[in-house]
């Protein structure tokens, strides 16, 4: 598990990014849930932690593609290709970030 922060740290409606050495991965705060996803836009290089939140979808800030948080997939154009999702979980007043490898 990659720690994030503490509990409480991630306003509602923004995103942290987080570095854990192998790719950048965004953790959002959509109404108090939790939601993790790869930070890097599928369709060019842009992290997706600088986009703009609308309910549980992110807009990339560099081409406008969307992305669900719920499921990584591309709700609009241009991108084709999901972005991994990751598990969020709260344990002992901080937020941890379940990796698959």
């Amino acid at each position: 598990m990659i720690p994030v922060c503490a509990e409480g740290e991630i306003a509602e409606g923004t995103a942290v990014r987080v570095d854990d050495g192998d790719r950048p991965i965004a953790v959002f705060n959509v109404d108090g849930e939790l939601y993790a996803i790869d930070d890097t836009c599928t369709h060019q290089d842009a992290s997706l932690a600088e986009g703009w939140l609308d309910g549980c979808t992110v807009e990339c800030p560099l081409h406008a593609s969307c992305f669900d948080l719920r499921t990584g997939k591309p709700t609009g154009p241009p991108a084709k290709v999901p972005v991994r999702t990751h598990g969020v979980v709260v344990r002992d007043g901080h937020i941890y970030v379940e990796v698959d490898v």
